[in-house]
């Protein structure tokens, strides 16, 4: 059963770093001012040094945190395979969804499948961060674009501009992979904490797993977050990627599983209304919306049903 689990794990990752990878460098490479290719790079060794330093806070959480009680190995497995379905769906439909309500709703359904103790009291907090998140990186982007405008506007040299600005977009789009790191790590090994494996070796599993799923398919979600939430100019995109990070790496050192796509999208709005409301595409903001309600719901019953079943065949 051991290969199967870390297999599984390998798998979720693989779909966070292919649906979360455009939450670190959608608005960059959106913006024109790096490149797809450049950028994934970025990611890829930023998402392992974040899961490495500080995943096991979130990893914790959703381990131990959710379900008081130790899970049969079939049940993490079936967690595993449910949460990473449901996103491989969504990053092929290109959209940006959040695989941390994916695995929490899975943790979830399977506790309730095995008739293990949910501790709904901790998934109520989560969900109250789950609802806060967009909303604070959103006032987050709104203020740094406006601190950061000001005294980019006092440089005149129009190559001195470009350069700065360049070097903030990389170095928020790295912090950004980092925060993605020390959160989302976890949603892919999480459930193994629950069975006692080395935390040090399961965050190296789920970093590499990250770092490979941007490398090898993240350019779906990428055009979505670019380009489709509202126009982006370098500032934007930087003051966007700013803002997000920082509100994930908050959440991250609180242990608290959050949504990056939540995240970024929220950041994006608050640096489209910079620009006024009409900058933003609403229809696109209600479709992620109604994405982000049914992930955690669809994941936790398939989650459930996935459970029964198995526990059928196996029985029969």
């Amino acid at each position: 059963m051991t290969p199967f689990l870390f297999l599984s794990g390998f798998y979720v990752g693989w779909n966070i770093g292919a649906n979360d990878t455009a939450n670190c460098i959608g608005t960059s490479v959106g913006s024109g001012l790096l490149s797809y290719r450049g950028a994934v790079y970025v990611v890829a060794l930023f998402v392992i040094v974040g899961g490495l330093l500080e995943g096991h806070n979130v990893a914790t959480t959703i381990g131990k945190g959710v379900i008081h009680a130790e899970l049969p190995p079939l049940a993490v497995l079936v967690a595993l395979l449910s949460a990473g379905i449901f996103v491989t769906l969504a990053t092929t439909l290109k959209l940006p969804v959040s695989t941390s309500q994916s695995i929490v709703g899975a943790v979830a359904g399977i506790g309730l499948a095995v008739g293990a103790p949910v501790n709904f009291g901790k998934l109520l907090e989560i969900v109250e961060v789950w609802v806060l998140n967009p909303f604070l990186a959103a006032a987050l982007a709104y203020v740094v674009y406006h601190i950061v405008a000001f005294p980019l506007r006092r440089v005149r040299r129009v190559g001195l501009w470009d350069r700065v600005v360049a070097i903030m977009v990389l170095a928020s789009a790295a912090y950004m992979a980092f925060s993605l790191g020390s959160n989302d790590v976890a949603n892919s090994i999480g459930p193994l904490v629950n069975l006692g494996y080395n935390m040090r070796l399961l965050l190296l599993l789920g970093g590499l797993a990250l770092a490979t799923g941007a490398l090898t398919y993240g350019h779906r979600v990428t055009q979505t977050i670019g380009g489709s939430i509202t126009i982006l100019d370098p500032l934007s995109a930087f003051s966007a990627q700013a803002a997000a990070a920082m509100g994930v790496h908050l959440f991250s050192i609180l242990g608290i599983p959050v949504s990056t796509s939540q995240a970024i999208v929220g950041a994006v709005v608050g640096v489209g209304l910079v620009k006024g409301i009409r900058a933003i595409s609403r229809r696109r903001v209600v479709e992620i919306v109604v994405g982000w309600v049914a992930t955690p719901t669809s994941a936790g019953l398939l989650a459930f049903g996935l459970y029964r079943l198995a526990t059928l065949l196996v029985g029969s």
